[in-house]
């Protein structure tokens, strides 16, 4: 009894000591949830005042999170992008935007910390001298972005033209990554609006650091000589020309003069986002490469490009002069004479193989090093009857003499019912077959008047609809059971099957039978008829003209050097 009463002493003596040293000691504000709540509903609704749709989050001094909010609209991308940025603000003290513009220059390899943001959006929260927490905001620089430009452009006195795509929807439509998505629908837009305004060139601001990522990335994934060209200089996207005139000078250079000369820049916010794989060749790969190298590595790149660009245009050249000489290739069937090709340097023989499955419509995301490889092979042997099948039912053989490119019997349509995004205005492959779009203007293009209806041949060829009327992205697919529109000159919807057995259409045209569609509803069952809801009339102002040919042309989205 004497021993306990002994301990319960000395532990009332403990805890009156530790009371006492508790309260000698300072106290640190401590950031609330209702606090970060009224931060994150500011933040907000001075954010609704802008149009912006933003992910925000607020973090307590040890970096664990005490309020989001998050707009329905906003990137789901950006999540973490804000929750990171706020977490870069308690852990060092001071706004994300210093780590890009000062603290990244005198300390070089701190990008690489795992959740370090070093661009833009993150605040500490401070009560006097005290740090008690940090607040971080992400998603609205693509509406600043715009805004900024069309800013400056005014100050000019320059025209403004912009578009919004939906990049997700069209790489899940496409079954492409969220790069190649928004790279594609970048293209498009810049040559939408170059045609738009007369133009027949559209510049970007692809500098040496952009080839050197573009280089790598091929590198890891593998590539060739027309690979390791990088960024060309001028490139065609059907009828604009897209130059790069700042190809030759690096990222630092830019910003240099931009300082110098006190013109303001955008930074995308996206770019720093590492579980892209560009991203990570930018802030990660490249750094370290360079790091254990003498020069300038952006420098020796840009060198290995241009060498493999002077390179591969001589190839070219002489794979032209060879093609403009051989006589059987009519798009459906392409026939190689194998002596004559076997004759050719290999860099020659692989792109004429290249130009000869382009010419029967096989893409080149489906062709390896290895299927060229094993073409080769099959040019070098003496005896015929080998075959080498390959995707979208394409097939490689040799007959006699020659090598023979063709889609299998019974499969010019479609192998799969998945569309494919047209290009407007543009060239767009789809299986065996080309869409060439371009708009055309009631009052100054002469619209031609022609057979419609049952008139396949004339509807082959082309065919225009009421581009207003059009809802943008327009697909080109195969047909698929239950396909319902309205044919031209009736008044109800039908279902393309039926309408098909109605009109009497052979067999062997309703198997390549091909639907149109826009983001609402099927505007052209090609080649038979399109649909009321998109035809001309003497009120239309813009026409959408649609042409659906056999297969790509060879030497299809040639490189240009300049």
């Amino acid at each position: 009894m004497r021993n306990w009463f002994a301990i319960t002493l000395a532990g009332l003596a403990v805890l009156v000591t530790g009371a006492s040293v508790a309260q000698a000691l300072p106290t640190k504000p401590q950031l609330t949830v209702e606090v970060a709540e009224k931060m994150a509903i500011a933040c907000s609704k001075y954010a609704d005042g802008k149009g912006w749709k933003l992910n925000i989050a607020v973090l307590d001094a040890g970096g664990g999170l005490l309020y989001f909010r998050r707009d329905p609209d906003s990137y789901r991308g950006s999540v973490d992008i804000s929750i990171n940025k706020a977490w870069t603000a308690t852990q060092f003290g001071f706004p994300s935007r210093l780590f890009g513009e000062v603290i990244i220059k005198a300390a070089n390899g701190i990008q690489h910390t795992p959740r370090l943001i070093i661009f833009p959006g993150g605040l500490p929260i401070k009560a006097g001298d005290a740090l008690i927490g940090g607040i971080g905001v992400s998603g609205a620089t693509g509406d600043q972005d715009e805004e900024s430009v069309a800013g400056q452009a005014r100050e000019l006195g320059l025209e403004v033209r912009t578009r919004r795509v939906d990049v997700r929807g069209f790489a899940r439509a496409s079954r492409l990554s969220i790069e190649t998505a928004a790279r594609e629908v970048r293209i498009r837009g810049l040559a939408e609006i170059a045609a738009e305004c007369g133009c027949g060139f559209a510049a970007t601001a692809h500098q040496k650091d952009d080839n050197a990522e573009t280089v790598v990335q091929r590198l890891a994934r593998g590539t060739g000589i027309r690979g390791l060209g990088g960024i060309w200089p001028v490139k065609a996207f059907g009828q604009v020309r897209f130059i790069r005139p700042m190809l030759c000078v690096t990222r630092r250079e830019v910003i240099k003069y931009l300082k110098e000369r006190g013109l303001q820049w955008r930074r995308d916010h996206t770019n720093t986002d590492c579980t892209y794989r560009r991203n990570y060749i930018r802030h990660r790969l490249l750094p370290a490469l360079q790091a254990g190298c003498s020069g300038l590595l952006a420098d020796e790149l840009f060198d290995l490009s241009r060498a493999a660009r002077g390179y591969y245009g001589l190839v070219c050249r002489r794979a032209d002069e060879w093609w403009a000489a051989q006589g059987d290739l009519d798009g459906e069937k392409v026939a190689l004479d194998c002596e004559r090709l076997l004759a050719e340097a290999k860099a020659v023989r692989v792109e004429l193989v290249r130009r000869g499955l382009a010419a029967v419509g096989c893409g080149e995301k489906a062709i390896a090093q290895e299927h060229y490889e094993k073409m080769l092979e099959l040019a070098e042997q003496s005896t015929g009857g080998r075959r080498i099948e390959l995707q979208g039912g394409i097939v490689a053989r040799r007959e006699y003499a020659e090598l023979v490119f063709e889609r299998a019997q019974g499969e010019q349509e479609p192998a799969t019912t998945e569309g494919v995004e047209i290009e407007i205005p543009g060239r767009t492959a789809f299986g065996g077959y080309v869409v060439k779009t371009k708009i055309l203007y009631a009052k100054n293009d002469r619209v031609d008047s022609r057979l419609r209806g049952n008139d396949i041949e004339a509807a082959r060829r082309v065919e225009r609809f009421d581009f207003d009327k059009v809802r943008l992205p327009v697909v080109v697919r195969a047909r698929r059971d239950g396909d319902r529109f309205i044919p031209l000159g009736m008044g109800a919807t039908k279902k393309v099957g039926k309408f098909l057995s109605d009109a009497r259409v052979p067999s062997d045209i309703r198997r390549k039978t091909l639907v149109v569609e826009d983001g609402e509803k099927v505007i052209w069952v090609w080649p038979i008829r399109m649909s009321e809801q998109a035809k001309v009339t003497d009120r239309t102002r813009k026409i959408l003209q649609i042409e659906i040919t056999g297969t790509s042309s060879p030497g299809e989205g040639k490189e240009l050097e300049t």
